[in-house]
């Protein structure tokens, strides 16, 4: 989804990206009902021309479901240290 929202907003698109060097590191994840979970995700997308774009997703999961609302994403401009 992370993908999709880079797309829609003109930022890069599956074409551009490496799904070899995508890296995704997950940051949190609590339990807010019964099997139901709040995650934060950092997620690296690498271009073929070698251009990094990041993002943080936000988003409830649970067991069956990959995504059970919809999913925030924050692009990360500049990063400052880091995972």
């Amino acid at each position: 989804m992370a993908l999709v929202h880079l797309n829609n907003a003109g930022i890069t698109n599956g074409s551009k990206v490496d799904p070899k060097k995508t890296k995704t590191l997950r940051l949190a994840s609590e339990r807010i009902g019964k099997d139901l979970y709040h995650q934060i995700h950092h997620v690296t997308f690498t271009e073929t021309s070698g251009k990094i774009v990041a993002v943080i997703t936000s988003n409830n999961v649970s067991n069956e479901e990959c995504s059970m609302s919809g999913v925030d994403v924050y692009v990360i401009t500049k990063q400052l240290g880091g995972p």
